[in-house]
């Protein structure tokens, strides 16, 4: 039976004037930087406007902790696979097969992500349909095509070869409503694990420059270490998946504050999935030697200061398993909590959002993650055991009855 505090403040979330203060008490709240204990958060407006002792009607969330909606800085939440109509799927089907993927990220704490390359521009419809309530999904920062060099005989939107068509289609991505470029700096996808450099230093360079030009940042896809040293060199505010990295590398990182973004868990993903994605015998050994270099770097990156970011490179029937990323933070020698800084605060920074996103304090978006257990004890409750979200100051998972 609810206390009759909790029911006068169901009672006002049901009823009360939009934009009316709600409370909600939980027994401890990570706000990012510290623990309160036996706390309420406040929210009106869809932000925060209060966190710390409670002192009035509260929604009882007791058995919960609270933690910021955390940030998923590498998806790929158009990727479809469940059916032949959605490996098919082209412009709006993609977009509708994709709620799924949307519906399922929010299921794991991810209120926010950091979408890295889409076909036909429906990470762009996506998140506007998000934005404006019409699917239920996490804030998006999109990056439209990522820039790849000629693949087979036919060029499509993204190919670039040369400075002069680098420019044009960063440009073109962000004249079609990018939030961010995305460069496809080496091959490595799916079972292919080579990491070979395809863009010069001089393209990565252009491209980052135009892109700090136009007021938006550049996440650089590479999984070997020659395209990660160029990458870091040209101004990537970002590094994903990079592998074998050597010291020199890491220590410019650490100079230029670069975040990496290792996406160890997408392999796994792989491993695990080889049958359904039909992937060859044998498949699963190299993806999961490239899995123990890409862990050994990461700890060699986290001993030099190097920051993070967590990102699940997430595809197909992945979702849900956003978070799955925090494990292998910890097995690289982070603590829970540094691994959570990774997904929230961090997160956050990387995207330019730190004065909204990232943390739980007074004039911050009420992006909330309630789970069960203390995550800063046992990284694994912030991964599976994540029971009601909130999204800008909307309720949108709750398993709390």
């Amino acid at each position: 039976m609810l206390k009759p505090a909790s029911l006068l403040a169901l009672i006002c979330i049901v009823f009360c004037p939009d934009g009316r203060a709600a409370s909600y008490h939980f027994a401890a709240v990570w706000d990012g930087a510290k623990v309160w204990k036996d706390a309420c958060v406040t929210v009106e407006g869809g932000r925060i406007t209060a966190v710390g002792t409670c002192s009035g009607p509260a929604t009882d969330l007791t058995r919960y902790t609270a933690i910021p909606g955390m940030i998923d800085v590498h998806t790929h939440l158009t990727y479809v696979m469940e059916n032949r109509v959605a490996q098919a799927a082209r412009g709006a089907a993609t977009v509708f097969l994709s709620q799924s993927n949307a519906r399922k990220t929010l299921e794991c704490g991810v209120t926010t992500v950091r979408d890295l390359g889409a076909s036909d521009y429906a990470d762009i419809a996506l998140r506007d349909l998000i934005a404006q309530g019409q699917i239920a999904g996490p804030r998006m920062f999109v990056a439209g095509y990522g820039l790849m060099v000629t693949r087979g005989r036919t060029p499509t939107p993204n190919t670039a070869d040369g400075v002069a068509e680098v420019l044009r289609v960063v440009r073109q991505q962000v004249g079609a409503g990018a939030d961010v470029i995305k460069m496809y700096g080496s091959t490595g996808s799916g079972r292919d694990v080579t990491g070979f450099q395809t863009f010069t230093f001089e393209e990565m360079k252009a491209a980052a420059d135009a892109a700090h030009a136009l007021g938006k940042r550049i996440a650089i896809h590479t999984y070997g270490p020659d395209g990660a040293r160029d990458a870091v060199r040209a101004g990537a505010d970002s590094v994903e998946h990079a592998t074998d990295m050597d010291d020199a590398t890491i220590a410019e990182m650490v100079r230029r504050k670069t975040f990496y973004v290792p996406t160890i868990d997408h392999n796994r993903y792989y491993v695990d999935n080889a049958g359904p994605l039909g992937f060859p015998a044998g498949a699963a050994v190299g993806l999961n030697a490239y899995i123990g270099r890409n862990l050994e770097t990461a700890r060699k990156a986290l001993r030099a200061g190097v920051r993070f970011a967590m990102g699940s490179d997430v595809v197909y029937t992945m979702f849900g398993e956003n978070t799955r990323e925090l494990g292998w933070f910890v097995k690289a020698g982070m603590t829970p909590e540094q691994a959570l800084r990774a997904a929230t605060i961090n997160g956050a920074e990387l995207l330019g959002m730190q004065d909204s996103l990232g943390a739980l304090r007074p004039g911050m978006l009420a992006d909330i993650a309630a789970v069960e257990g203390d995550p800063l004890a046992d990284i694994e409750v912030a991964i599976r055991k994540v029971r009601w979200v909130m999204k800008g100051g909307e309720i949108v998972i709750d398993h709390s009855k």
